[in-house]
């Protein structure tokens, strides 16, 4: 569906007669790739006429924060590099926006390196969200304590663990502009990550900010991998490969236990949404969880 003139909302995944009653709502909201486009598209545009763009964003995500009690936005990375805007800005503007768009968390895709780690810590002054970056690690660069390997957030009743992968950046990326960064497999560290959110604190919700991509593109690595070889996650966020999905899509994991993955194209031009449903907490299980 599509609202406010030029956005389009990613659609529910089941029909809200489906929820319980007396359950907790947790709206999911997010984007990636957004790649520097801070206007909507011209009139002439070929593909994208009268779309997109920050301001419109902004009243979506103003509207639904009026509406819904416990909501969270998020953005799986490229926030970098592809308008003039970030030629001029060198990305201080985008966390600016994003800042005042009031993001709550963000991953760091392939581009975000484009202005180099100096570059990147400098526009990060203007963020007043964190990044999670769980299998980049930044020990001898200037990011080092910059990013979080992980993040937790609590929303009402919702105890929600987020942590972020990043995709390799050797031959992707200068050398020069992600100097000492160390790309650890992004595998092994979700599973990790997953289970100490999900056991050592507790979380209702896990969520991964993936810039793996939804398919494999430069490396093996990619979302449906990486739910089907994970255990623990909840919901990935997808970026990387400007995938528009109709709806979120449930796979399988290792275990045989749902993970959905969404991921919302490029330039801005979709707004994800994503409403989790809780329950009454029982004696030793989990909260039960309804994705809507």
């Amino acid at each position: 569906m599509v609202l406010g003139a030029g956005i389009t909302i990613a659609p529910s995944v089941l029909a809200t007669s489906s929820v319980p009653e007396n359950f907790e709502k947790l709206t999911i909201l997010h984007t990636n790739d957004t790649h520097s486009n801070i206007e909507t598209f011209p009139a002439d545009h070929a593909k994208y006429p009268n779309q997109g763009g920050v301001a419109r964003r902004y009243s979506l995500i103003k509207q639904i924060r009026s509406q819904e009690k416990n909501v969270l936005l998020l953005d799986a990375g490229d926030i970098f590099q592809g308008t003039p805007y970030f030629n001029k800005f060198h990305g201080t503007l985008e966390m600016k926006l994003m800042s005042q768009m009031g993001y709550d968390c963000a991953t760091m895709g392939n581009h975000d390196f484009d202005a180099g780690l100096d570059g990147f810590l400098n526009a990060y002054q203007h963020a007043d969200f964190p990044f999670v970056c769980s299998n980049y690690d930044f020990t001898n660069t200037q990011l080092k304590d910059v990013t979080k390997p992980y993040q937790i957030f609590q929303k009402g009743p919702f105890k929600v663990g987020i942590f972020g992968l990043g995709v390799g950046l050797e031959g992707l990326v200068p050398k020069v502009h992600y100097g000492d960064t160390i790309h650890q497999e992004p595998i092994p560290i979700a599973n990790k990550m997953a289970k100490f959110l999900r056991f050592e604190e507790d979380c209702d919700l896990v969520i991964c900010l993936s810039h793996l991509g939804y398919y494999p593109k430069q490396f093996e690595d990619c979302d449906t991998l990486l739910a089907a070889e994970t255990e623990n996650i909840d919901l990935i966020i997808g970026g990387h490969t400007h995938t528009f999905l109709d709806r979120p899509e449930v796979h399988k994991n290792k275990i045989g236990e749902k993970v959905l993955i969404n991921q919302v194209g490029w330039a801005g031009l979709a707004l994800g949404r994503i409403d989790f449903y809780l329950g009454e907490k029982k004696k030793h299980e989990r909260h039960r969880l309804v994705m809507v």
